[in-house]
């Protein structure tokens, strides 16, 4: 038995089953990071005043993925009119540049995850505090590649600094790094910056970690239909043109969501 409208359109909708199945999908995935979105600005401006972090991810990093995402939604409109217009091996490079694209996506989110646990956080018995990236840990020692975060007095007298010396040159945005050695017996607390850190990393950690499943998902498609399903297109050229066209929509889809995570998450 043959399905109907699996590559000619629908008379109801004007559209073939796959396009109402992925718009319908769409329109469920909106929902989802919707609310995500919502809760993200509902903890932060309930956040008490300059108690929100700033500062914690590299901006060239997200910008980087940025430029990769917008160069792979358009080596996925070309790839489908590549076959539009009977080019083959056209789609096969253009696609091809797509799923590299998103490898590399995930080659820096894999890095900037990475980074985030490496990096810690110290609080010592006497309230000073280290942070930096961990170089080494022993039963003894733990030893970090870091700097001593200011006390609030400390803070407070290098703002009122800045304000009467205004000429002077600003310090960089964080201290400068230096081998940092701490006797295991005088930390207090040792905590590292995962999603347990702090409410901003915990919804970062959500939001980009549930986007990277859906960029994994997304381009794993991609490369069955370019791949070891290509066959389709000797046999069924059109449908195999509609399941290019379907996986594209959610790759918009997919790139237009870290449009929006990476001013939110890394900008502002």
């Amino acid at each position: 038995m043959e399905i109907p409208y699996t590559s000619k359109s629908r008379p109801d909708t004007g559209l073939y089953n796959a396009k109402v199945g992925i718009w319908l999908f769409l329109a469920s995935e909106v929902m989802l990071f919707g609310a995500l979105f919502s809760t993200y600005v509902l903890l932060r401006v309930s956040a008490a005043p300059g108690a929100w972090p700033h500062h914690l991810l590299n901006i060239w990093l997200g910008a980087t993925n940025t430029i990769v995402l917008i160069i792979s939604s358009v080596t996925v409109v070309l790839s489908w009119a590549a076959l539009k217009m009977n080019k083959w091996s056209t789609y096969k490079l253009t696609q091809g540049i797509t799923i590299l694209c998103s490898l590399i996506f995930l080659g820096i989110k894999s890095y900037e995850y990475k980074d985030k646990f490496s990096h810690y956080e110290i609080v010592l018995n006497d309230g000073r505090i280290a942070d930096g990236h961990l170089k080494e840990k022993t039963k003894e020692t733990v030893v970090i590649m870091g700097h001593w975060v200011p006390t609030a007095e400390e803070a407070a007298s290098e703002a009122k600094a800045e304000v009467n010396a205004p000429a002077t040159a600003h310090k960089a945005e964080h201290e400068e790094h230096a081998e940092i050695s701490i006797k295991t017996a005088d930390i207090k607390k040792m905590q590292n910056y995962g999603p347990w850190h702090n409410t901003y990393l915990a919804i970062y950690f959500t939001l980009t970690g549930l986007h990277a499943l859906h960029v994994i998902g997304g381009s794993l498609v991609i490369f069955m239909i370019w791949g070891p399903l290509s066959g389709m297109w000797k046999t069924d050229p059109e449908r195999y043109t509609n399941r290019v066209e379907v996986s594209g929509l959610f790759w918009h889809f997919v790139d237009l969501v870290w449009i929006f995570l990476f001013p939110v998450l890394y900008l502002l």
